[in-house]
């Protein structure tokens, strides 16, 4: 099974949009994970079922058992983020301070204070209108550890393709180079950049190269709206033949294309001459796939 990960160094450069697209065409060939979790939304083009739902649990938060707690104030007195404050004569724990740490709890002389694990989100297992699988998952507001929710997905993607001899891995991965991209990137064979002919678009594909550059994994690349500026363009192409960066194709701007997403469809479904394009676009990608194998 081969893993494939799409990804780009901003948002809304069409990453999502294109991932579906190629996986309109690969369909059966693939099993897709979204693993954009902190802004999901590659289900609202794939149509998922939500058949199998689990709720996700990482990182812990002190909580205070106002039975318990006799108010000796050494939670707080300790507490290096002042997440302990006092309200209405009882101490009380501000979630969105607490970095988890536990030390409270270990000093609390009346064992006043747990840290549980805390339910960040949720992830999914669905079938979808493509006939294609969807691992994908939604991150609670204000929630964090999506890096462990991303490698949770797919952890979980690799195992269905493995159980159902699924040749592919398909991967929407987060915009940027945080941590979730970084644990998308984790075991992919081959990364597909997704950018555009700007000032922003070149210096992002920059950041991006350097990261992957890390795990030393090859890569493509997919100048979307190439045409708005030529002269940018050809500078990314430019840098793509510098680096070894192979030359997937590029996507001129089309308003039928953001039509297309607007109505739920991606772009390969409702023009021939883009589901040639990304037919070819996957034939290549699985051809550069296997001869670096």
């Amino acid at each position: 099974m081969k893993e494939i990960v799409v990804i780009s160094g901003k948002g809304g450069t069409g990453k999502t949009s294109i991932t579906a697209s190629i996986a309109q065409v690969a369909q059966t060939e693939a099993v897709a994970a979204d693993c954009d979790v902190d802004a999901a939304d590659m289900h609202l083009l794939l149509k998922p079922d939500f058949a199998k739902s689990e709720d996700f649990y990482s990182g812990v938060i002190a909580q205070i058992d106002q039975e318990k707690c006799v108010k000796c104030g050494k939670c707080k007195e300790v507490c290096r983020f002042d997440a302990i404050s006092i309200i209405n004569k009882q101490y009380v724990v501000a979630p969105l301070d607490c970095e988890g740490c536990g030390y409270c709890a270990q000093i609390c002389p009346r064992d006043a204070i747990s840290t549980p694990q805390q339910n960040v989100g949720n992830w999914y297992i669905s079938s979808t209108r493509l006939n294609m699988p969807l691992v994908h998952a939604r991150l609670g507001i204000g929630a964090e550890n999506s890096g462990k929710l991303v490698a949770k997905v797919k952890n979980e993607a690799k195992a269905l393709a493995e159980q159902d001899n699924i040749p592919y891995l398909l991967v929407d991965g987060s915009p940027g180079i945080g941590c979730p991209v970084i644990s998308s990137l984790s075991g992919a064979d081959f990364v597909v950049f997704v950018t555009e002919p700007t000032v922003s678009g070149l210096h992002d594909l920059e950041r991006v190269y350097q990261l992957i550059a890390q795990f030393k994994l090859s890569a493509g690349c997919i100048i979307n709206k190439a045409d708005l500026n030529l002269e940018k363009t050809a500078e990314i192409k430019k840098f793509m033949q510098e680096h070894k960066i192979y030359e997937l194709d590029q996507i001129n701007y089309d308003e039928k294309f953001s039509e297309a997403v607007t109505n739920g469809y991606t772009a390969a479904e409702i023009d021939n001459n883009y589901k040639e394009l990304f037919t070819k676009i996957w034939q290549k990608i699985k051809k550069i796939v296997l001869e670096e194998k």
